[in-house]
């Protein structure tokens, strides 16, 4: 187990030193002369470009370069941000916690609703309710997360004025939690689409589990269907969600930057939506780091989960 999560480590550092490549690359495809105005401007002479070009270190070799940046990255130093004139890791510092607890939240809203509901499914599969819940299913999967949260604002804030229609700027996460009816809207929109994903594999996971061979054996020995089915079938029917929960992990925070966006969430979604709109390029490198280490924790969490919810699997390194 132990050789196993320290190859899985080093996968990950790999993953993740290539991912610096790609951002850096395409950090450099844009021309420096256009990158020097949009920081300083569309009247920046010369002088100010040059001096912007040996601050940044752009006369540098390419090599020279990455070779920074990497440096930069290992010591969480992120640079300086143009545009809001701070240190990128103070931003993030102040806005990824935020971004957890709606991530955090919405992930666990999505389990909680989406496994009773693949059980039930699949106790009355191939009748109405299964048919109905399917086709729910399908929608809120195909939804796209910018169409539902308007919806939601129009329908639940602006018509019914059941909830508010924007997350206040909070700049603690304790003022952000003070209001727990303004974070519904979000937190639903982000988990109704992960929802309908993790309802369909429950279901599709526990028809294969009712339909194994200890099943059957459990059957035959007169065991009580409920604990057939909550106890025999279950456990082994939540293992592919278990690995579903970290391959989602990059789609759940990508839904973010939209959700946030959508409803004003002071979180690193918005960050990255103003920092795109704002070429702050420092903030979007960074951004991109930050959301690649979540996608690359979220697998090797569920590998950890994968092994401790079903004892009779050890991993061993290749």
């Amino acid at each position: 187990m132990v050789k196993y999560l320290l190859s899985r480590i080093a996968q990950a550092i790999a993953v993740l030193f290539g991912v610096s490549l790609v951002v850096f690359l395409l950090f450099h495809l844009q021309s420096p002369q256009a990158l020097a105005q949009s920081v300083i401007g569309d009247r920046a002479t010369p002088a100010q470009i040059q001096s912007f070009f040996q601050q940044e270190g752009f006369g540098r070799p390419l090599w020279d370069q990455y070779y920074l940046e990497v440096d930069h990255l290992v010591h969480l130093d992120f640079g300086h941000s143009w545009t809001f004139n701070e240190p990128v890791s103070t931003l993030i510092a102040q806005k990824l916690p935020k971004t957890l607890v709606l991530v955090g939240c919405a992930t666990v809203l999505a389990l909680v609703v989406a496994i009773p509901l693949g059980i039930f499914q699949t106790v009355r599969r191939n009748r109405p309710a299964d048919y109905a819940l399917t086709t729910l299913s399908f929608v809120f999967y195909a939804m796209p997360s910018f169409v539902l949260g308007n919806l939601l604002i129009l329908y639940l804030a602006v018509a019914h004025h059941l909830f508010p229609p924007l997350v206040p700027a909070a700049p603690s996460i304790g003022q952000l939690l003070s209001d727990p009816r303004a974070l519904v809207l979000p937190v639903v929109t982000l988990s109704a689409i992960t929802m309908a994903s993790f309802s369909r594999y429950m279901r599709s996971s526990m028809m294969d589990a009712m339909a194994a061979d200890f099943v059957r054996t459990a059957r035959a020995k007169g065991i009580r269907k409920r604990r057939i089915l909550f106890v025999h079938a279950f456990r082994n029917a939540i293992l592919p969600i278990i690995t579903l929960i970290g391959l989602a992990m990059p789609s759940i925070v990508g839904g973010a930057v939209i959700t946030e966006t959508v409803f004003n969430f002071p979180g690193m979604g918005l960050l990255t939506f103003e920092a795109i709109q704002r070429n702050d390029l420092s903030v979007i490198v960074a951004v991109t780091v930050v959301f690649a280490v979540a996608a690359v924790a979220g697998s090797l969490i569920a590998d950890l989960l994968y092994s401790v919810a079903d004892p009779r699997i050890r991993y061993v390194s290749d």
